[in-house]
């Protein structure tokens, strides 16, 4: 029987010949085999390190926004009272009407405390890092945190999933909603110590660690008791009866894991009864869900679900999507939190938040397809982030460590200390943690955002729109409250930023007897009427017509400066229109129109009419 005998002929790096020893008589022709494939080199090393860097100054960037929350004044005060007296700031130092107004139901005085005291560790740091750097350090630590949350949310998608780039992209997930919350105050901790929460529980190191957490956060925020519910739904895990059902996933957990867990559990929750309210805080919280005052403030509504998509409606459907799919890989743990954090921000716009640092986590886990990288996407990623850290840059988007002082009443602060205006002042609630921070303790103010007392807030809007009276004029419940309170000047803007609604206390000051009320200061930002003021002081005589260039002034600037404010626009508009005056009429509709997000046929059927365009 014949043999064959094989020859291997290099014929170079890529083509391999094969020639088989002919038997006798036998002819065969070469067999060319196929080429080897070499595997493609790796990345450099230094490739991931320049997108973490990359990465971590695009997020900084994106968080370093103007300090612009109208709370973020009178929480520096309040350290600065703390630091230099040694005491928290009960009873309330700032308001001149706290104390002034009984309680409005029982437990109030409760709320009170909790109001006045419960952010007081973050309110000295904060105080402390402006001591030290001024509004710029403010702002960059501001933006470090943020970064932070995001890092650890894109720490956790790349754990669980294995992929450097996942993690990226889970990263900036998170930080598509954390720029709403992009602000100056304590709550931005809470969503840190959550992350925080779920990273030391996920990777099952450092539990001796969650008392002392548990400790700084109940003194930092309320919103401590967060770290209740991380905790218990991965204690959850480890209780006999979900073991025994067939459809839960439960991760692997040996006894002394559980016992470990469950001590650190317990030892965190006592730990954050240490602060000044104890466990009053779930009372509280309670009490928020009936407060008439907290059901005014946008941030306690229920987003917005439907219409057009954006962070939020994208991160809530997709996980609950993906957790869907997949539910037979989903762990118990994830299922508890979702189902908390998500009840949490459906009830409140201010919790959205938590499904940001929760879904991108859950959609990189269980999205039911596996994409590989393509090795032009990993080239690809440094270079976009090196373009959109260019763009913030350039644009002036990024980086902004200052205060937007457009949006508050430094004016207004200077005038009435130069002029030793004499009070009590009447002030809306934007301006109060301004004014706290500028003029206390020479002057206290009527309102502010901390939501101290209901039933000054029940004057507050009662004056402010002399409800059920006549909304032009100084006469009713709105002259009995002035009379009542002895406001001796009047400092307000003229809009609720959010709806574009005009605070009908203006106008009717500007039409009361000159004898009763006369303007003395206007600004973009802010009027101040004062009650009989001295002889000598300068005031316009015109007061009417000053206050409607002031309406249109004052709504113009803010849509400059925040373009989501354009419902101002849409109710100057509309107030020109029935005044008859159509040349402002169309000015401030196609202001209202080329920065309207909805399309709105009614004023493009209106502008029209007028023989103006529309975009």
């Amino acid at each position: 029987m014949p043999h064959n005998h094989a020859i291997l002929l290099d014929l170079g790096p890529s083509v391999r010949v094969t020639r088989r020893k002919q038997s006798k008589g036998v002819k065969q022709a070469p067999v060319v085999l196929p080429p080897e494939i070499s595997p493609a080199p790796p990345p450099p090393a230094w490739l991931r390190p320049a997108v973490l860097v990359l990465s971590a100054l695009c997020l900084l960037g994106l968080f370093s926004t103007e300090a612009e929350d109208t709370d973020f004044w009178w929480h520096l005060k309040t350290g600065q009272y703390i630091v230099q007296r040694h005491t928290l700031p009960v009873p309330d130092p700032f308001a001149y009407t706290t104390a002034m107004n009984p309680l409005a139901y029982p437990g109030e005085d409760q709320v009170r405390h909790f109001n006045l005291t419960h952010e007081w560790l973050s309110q000295v740091m904060l105080y402390g890092v402006y001591s030290v750097g001024g509004l710029p350090a403010v702002v960059l630590v501001r933006a470090a945190l943020l970064a932070g949350l995001c890092a650890l949310a894109g720490l956790l998608a790349a754990r669980r999933t294995g992929s450097f780039y996942v993690g990226i992209a889970a990263a900036f997930a998170t930080a598509s909603l954390a720029k709403w919350v992009a602000v100056d105050r304590p709550m931005i901790v809470s969503f840190l110590f959550v992350a925080v929460f779920i990273t030391v529980l996920e990777l099952r190191r450092g539990l001796w660690l969650l008392p002392a957490l548990a400790l700084v956060w109940a003194n930092c925020h309320g919103g401590f008791f967060l770290a209740w519910v991380v905790l218990l739904a991965y204690c959850a895990e480890s209780i006999p009866i979900f073991a025994r059902w067939n459809f839960v996933k439960l991760r692997a957990m040996s006894a002394a894991e559980r016992r470990r867990l469950w001590l650190g559990t317990a030892c965190a929750i006592a730990a954050s009864g240490i602060n000044p309210s104890g466990f009053g805080v779930v009372s509280t919280l309670l009490s928020y869900r009936q407060s008439p005052m907290t059901a005014n403030l946008i941030e306690w509504h229920p987003p917005y679900k439907w219409g057009e998509p954006y962070a939020f409606d994208l991160l809530l459907y997709a996980a609950a999507l993906a957790l869907i799919v997949s539910w037979r890989k989903v762990w118990l743990t994830d299922w508890l939190l979702f189902a908390a954090f998500a009840t949490a921000a459906l009830l409140a716009f201010r919790n959205i938040m938590l499904i940001g640092v929760l879904a991108p986590i859950l959609i990189a886990s269980y999205f039911p397809f596996r994409f590989r990288v393509p090795r032009l996407a990993v080239w690809a990623v440094p270079a976009l982030l090196g373009i959109v850290l260019a763009t913030g840059v350039a644009r002036g988007s990024f980086f902004q460590p200052r205060a937007a002082m457009w949006k508050f009443p430094a004016g207004a602060a200077d005038y009435l200390i130069t002029n030793h205006v004499p009070g009590p002042l009447f002030n809306t609630y934007e301006h109060g943690g301004y004014l706290i921070w500028r003029l206390w303790p020479q002057y206290k103010v009527f309102i502010d955002g901390r939501a101290i007392s209901e039933s000054t807030n029940k004057d507050y809007q009662q004056m402010l729109y002399n409800l059920g009276a006549t909304v032009d004029q100084v006469t009713g419940p709105r002259a009995e409250l002035l009379d009542r309170y002895g406001i001796q000047a009047v400092v307000m803007n003229t809009f609720e930023y959010n709806t574009g609604g005009i605070y009908a206390l203006a106008m009717a000051l500007a039409k009361a007897p000159s004898s009763d009320w006369q303007l003395a200061y206007d600004d973009a930002q802010t009027l101040i009427f004062l009650r009989h003021p001295p002889a000598g002081t300068p005031v316009f005589a015109d007061k009417v017509q000053r206050v409607l260039d002031h309406l249109d002034t004052e709504c113009t600037v803010n849509i400059q400066h925040s373009p989501l404010a354009y419902l101002c626009a849409r109710t100057m508009g509309d107030y020109w229109m029935r005044a008859g005056d159509m040349r402002r009429a169309r000015g401030m509709l196609q202001l209202y129109l080329d920065h309207a997000i909805y399309k709105d046929p009614v004023v493009e059927a209106a502008l029209r009419q007028m023989g103006g365009a529309f975009r």
